[in-house]
């Protein structure tokens, strides 16, 4: 019996996610998500369940006309009695506020914004179809969001950080047990992710059969479901080889015998460990960045584009939609490289 392909077998867990938190929503939500659905993964609509869910618990606990009422005795009728004002309130009660376990959630400037990003879709949606007479939503004006210093490591940091993980130097008697284990993976992993600039969920998802030696590529599956071919160099190639020797001589559990990457357990290497992996190393390496797998995909983007200048490469190899995401990311290189450029030219000669 053939194997579900990964990216296959979490998009069917997500659906199922996603149908118990519709559930829990009102009735109407049914036809958002389902028209929605064409446009967007499995992934963004549970985003989008998860963020209504709390809308609809601020208008429960906050909202006079709807307080203590079931989320799913919510109509449409309710939601076209709320105005720009309440929309505003909510967006105040999101810097702070209380779960359902009482334990208290702040969220910050991004995360305020895709909540009131989510909200405008949803009434979008429904103000289209003629089923909302009003859309308040479209009056509130998203929060501004302050540019954070992007992240990444320098290159002698990038040479540290493989060092750290061939050697296994400063890490706890603990963590050196563990280490002569998984060396060699972890080697091949964070180089794949230095050399490729895949994202963590594209790495983890990756099958032996994805590797290709010949052409030098990876048969990856991006956000949204394309499929697509990414180059490494021969860095990667020595990495990944050493690793798949000793890939061969384990024994996966059933239904992992596929992954390319596998745990102590036999299984296919989660996001989340791969998470903590990078964390463990980078520690030792720099420990006040908060180095994460996004920031070695950071770092690979900084790296091909120092050596290129090339936006649209960059854009292209990283899988971004839109080249405006690789620029915002990118634009402190730009005016690096311009004020490099204010003593090119004399215009005297001594």
């Amino acid at each position: 019996m053939n194997q579900i392909p990964y990216y296959e077998q979490k998009d069917r867990e997500n659906i199922v996610h996603l149908r118990a938190m519709i559930k829990e929503l009102p009735s109407f939500c049914t036809d958002f998500f389902r028209g929605i659905e064409p446009q967007t993964s499995s992934r963004t609509r549970i985003a989008y369940a998860y963020d209504l869910k709390v809308f609809f618990n601020f208008l429960r606990k906050e909202n006079p006309m709807i307080a203590n009422m079931e989320t799913r005795d919510i109509t449409l009728s309710h939601l076209d009695q709320i105005t720009a004002s309440d929309l505003e309130e909510y967006m105040e009660y999101l810097k702070y506020r209380f779960n359902d376990k009482r334990q208290e959630v702040v969220n910050k400037e991004r995360g305020i914004m895709r909540k009131i990003s989510s909200l405008k879709s949803f009434y979008n949606y429904f103000y289209r179809k003629e089923m909302l007479k009003n859309n308040p939503a479209a009056l509130v004006k998203l929060p501004k969001l302050h540019e954070k210093e992007i992240i990444r490591l320098d290159v002698d940091e990038v040479a540290l950080l493989l060092d750290a993980v061939e050697n296994g130097d400063n890490l706890t008697d603990k963590q050196k047990t563990f280490h002569q284990k998984t060396k060699i993976r972890d080697l091949a992993l964070l180089t794949l992710l230095l050399g490729t600039g895949i994202r963590v969920s594209e790495c983890v998802g990756l099958d032996i059969s994805d590797v290709d030696f010949k052409t030098g590529g990876l048969h990856i599956h991006r956000k949204g479901g394309k499929e697509v071919t990414v180059y490494f160099g021969i860095e990667v190639e020595d990495a990944l080889q050493d690793y798949l020797d000793e890939r061969e001589l384990m024994i996966p559990e059933p239904g992992h015998e596929n992954a390319l990457f596998l745990s102590l357990q036999m299984k296919r290497l989660s996001v989340r460990s791969v998470e903590n992996l990078v964390k463990k190393y980078a520690k030792i390496v720099t420990p006040l960045k908060k180095i994460t797998p996004h920031k070695l995909r950071s770092t690979y983007g900084t790296n091909l584009y120092q050596e290129t200048g090339d936006i649209y490469l960059v854009a292209d190899v990283l899988g971004h939609s839109d080249v405006n995401t690789t620029k915002k990311h990118y634009a402190a290189l730009d005016d690096a490289r311009r004020r490099s450029a204010r003593d090119k030219v004399k215009l005297r000669r001594d």
